[in-house]
């Protein structure tokens, strides 16, 4: 038996060790490796059920002669794999690990640009390479003489108890959160945190024992959150490192974050993400982020529309984003086919939803298809690529297993998203930050992206010999122009287009 490729952390390491009889003086990468292996010959393909944390692993098991990949619940590691014309099969937890193999053939999927334009992330199995496929996220694989078996392990489930009251699920948060912040680490880690001016990284940082705070600001106050992340440090009595952000670096960083990614993320937030993964990384390798309860928990705005929408849901909502209709990318994309819909991706999801509230839906496809899309996937393939590892202690089962079971008026209210999960916070946190109204990552792109001094590489990318393989070049400067003559909602199909162009040059021109 043999561990083929493995990326993650396993917070219940303790207590697997007792169980399993390792050592547990033995070095992290040698005591995960032994978990897995002595894991997997006890439990078998149910191992993912026994881990707590964040994980992506192939195992080669000898006596079956077959592999056995498995990806974590909620997707927070990635895991690819392509089956070549003869036969075998390339995976790993980056699509670089296979991407020069003799028998890897580049091609472009087409149709994933279509899907792309709506989203702005790659949303699904499919990826922008043909015949490059994810394991989607609470599922495992088998490959065995020379056939692929995909079986779903994980499946979100809610199952509302309203015999709890909003105090009764607040103190339970809590009381799991503290529980598995005994975990997140060992006593020899030293870790800092990612904080904004949000609820989810201050709570995350108040319950953590990182003295560091690591934000990104801006000069422009408008979208500036950095002064409220300050504000946070000082109450807790602890720092603030913040990484003002030039719009001249935010542009110049973009073919880095494409190529680093792997598959074209046109969430703005990525490039800012970025910048700041590479600037605490200079100053330490572990740090915490607040990722995974806004979806558990109803953290976004449109979530308190759930009840309006109702049935209508299945007809229209894909996920988080959804930025340009059908009729649109008609007009800019030359090879349309209206066969590809967003709407597609998700259908089999509604199909085993029915009966849920309309917020459950909402949540649910966000938890299966924007989190793993977009959020964890500039998560981990960023910071990655800085040399820093992030822990989220926010995306757990445990966390999970408590939203599953909470009533949707203890998520959100017409005043308030989150209710539940902020009065959690405000144990550790004053109300002013606990129950601050939901900023975003927000960042100034709509501005800078109108600006000559930056836009350059846009307008060349729009006008490139590769743009006119994809689009419609005199469609898709109407959207340029219209934007820079005062439509700024337009910034959000710029960038998409854009940084589709860039990473396409990456991987296909260069």
């Amino acid at each position: 038996m043999e561990l083929k490729t493995y990326r993650g952390h396993i917070r219940n390491w303790e207590s697997l060790c007792k169980e399993l009889g390792i050592d547990t003086n033995l070095s992290r990468e040698e005591r995960e490796k032994e978990i897995i292996l002595k894991g997997y010959e006890k439990w078998g393909y149910d191992i993912p059920d026994k881990l707590y944390g964040m994980f992506a692993f192939a195992i080669y098991d000898g006596n079956k002669d077959e592999l056995y990949c498995v990806r974590d619940q909620f997707g927070t590691k990635p895991f690819y794999y392509y089956l070549t014309e003869s036969g075998k099969l390339l995976y790993g937890t980056l699509i670089k690990d296979f991407i020069d193999d003799p028998e890897f053939k580049k091609e472009i999927n087409v149709s994933m640009l279509q899907i792309y334009m709506s989203l702005t992330y790659v949303a699904g199995k499919e990826t922008f390479f043909k015949n490059v496929y994810k394991l989607m996220p609470g599922h495992y694989m088998i490959f065995k003489d020379g056939k692929i078996n995909d079986v779903r392990y994980f499946t979100p489930t809610f199952n509302p108890d309203n015999n709890k009251s909003l105090e009764d699920f607040a103190d339970e948060i809590h009381e799991t959160v503290k529980e598995i912040f005994k975990e997140v680490k060992t006593d020899d880690e030293v870790a800092e945190s990612f904080l904004s001016g949000g609820v989810d990284s201050s709570y995350v940082f108040a319950m953590s024992d990182a003295k560091v705070s690591d934000s990104c600001g801006y000069e422009e106050e408008r979208f500036d959150e950095s002064p409220l992340a300050r504000e946070t440090a000082a109450l807790l009595g602890r720092e603030n490192k913040t990484a003002i952000i030039q719009p001249e670096e935010f542009f110049d960083i973009v073919p880095y974050v494409m190529k680093n990614m792997e598959q074209p993320l046109g969430d703005a937030s990525a490039i800012v993400f970025t910048l700041g993964c590479n600037a605490t990384a200079k100053h330490t390798k572990l740090c915490y982020s607040g990722e995974g309860a806004d979806e558990f928990f109803g953290g976004y705005n449109m979530y308190r529309n759930a009840e309006r929408y109702g049935d209508n849901l299945k007809t229209f909502y894909v996920g988080n984003t959804n930025i340009m209709k059908e009729d649109e990318k008609q007009k800019i994309l030359k090879n349309y086919d209206e066969n590809v819909l967003p709407i597609n991706i998700v259908k089999d999801l509604y199909d085993e939803m029915e009966g849920l509230d309309p917020l459950a839906k909402m949540s649910n496809i966000d938890i299966q298809i924007w989190l793993e899309g977009d959020i964890y996937l500039n998560v981990d393939k960023m910071s990655t690529a800085a040399g820093l590892e992030i822990r989220m202690p926010l995306t757990d089962r445990r966390i999970f297993d408590i939203a599953s079971r909470m009533p949707s008026k203890y998520k959100v209210n017409e005043e308030q998203n989150k209710v539940a999960f902020r009065t959690a916070a405000a144990k550790v946190l004053p109300d002013e930050i606990a129950f601050r109204k939901k900023l975003g990552f927000i960042v100034p792109i709509r501005i800078w992206l109108a600006d000559d001094n930056y836009n350059q590489d846009v307008k060349d990318k729009f006008n490139s010999d590769y743009a006119k393989e994809f689009f419609n070049v005199d469609a898709i400067k109407e959207i340029f122009d219209d934007y820079v003559n005062g439509n700024s909602d337009n910034w959000r199909k710029v960038w998409t287009i854009y940084t589709f162009l860039v990473w396409y040059e990456e991987y296909f021109v260069k």
